[in-house]
Order: C-alpha cells, then structure tokens, then sequence
C-alpha cells in the first residue's frame, strides 16, 4: 500500500511540476530573466488561465493528502 501510494505521489509532483511551470509570468520576477519580459500569445485567454489555476490548485491539493497519508501510513506501519 505505501509502494502505491509512494508512486502515486511521484506521479502527481511530476504533473504538480509541469502545471505550475505551464503558468503565465506576471512580471517582475524569475520569469523576466528568461524571456518573460516581452509580451507572448503562448499564455492564451484569461479562461485558459483560469482553469490552469483550477486545475493547479486540485493537483496540489491532492499531492498534499498523498504526502498526509502516505506519512500515516509509514508511522503506523
């Protein structure tokens, strides 16, 4: 039980990874530094946007309960 959820839990910080990497620079930080400071259309509409968060913030979640259970799972094991 906790080789699958171990697994899972790399599986979602994997996908964790990638959602928050997909996300639109607002400005003014790392992002400027690796071409971040000129305007791209690769950011999409402000719904895109939205549901990029949507779906970021669900991922994030669940690898949060992952990590909570998987760390019940090994202290009680």
């Amino acid at each position: 039980m906790v080789v699958g959820f171990s697994i899972a839990l790399i599986i979602f910080s994997l996908l964790l990874m990638m959602l928050v990497l997909m996300h639109k620079g607002k400005g003014g930080g790392l992002s400027d530094m690796f071409g971040g400071g000129m305007q791209s259309s690769v950011g999409g509409s402000s719904v895109a946007e939205r549901n990029l968060d949507r779906i970021t913030v669900v991922v994030g979640l669940i690898w949060f309960a992952l990590i909570v259970v998987l760390g019940l799972l090994m202290k009680f094991d």
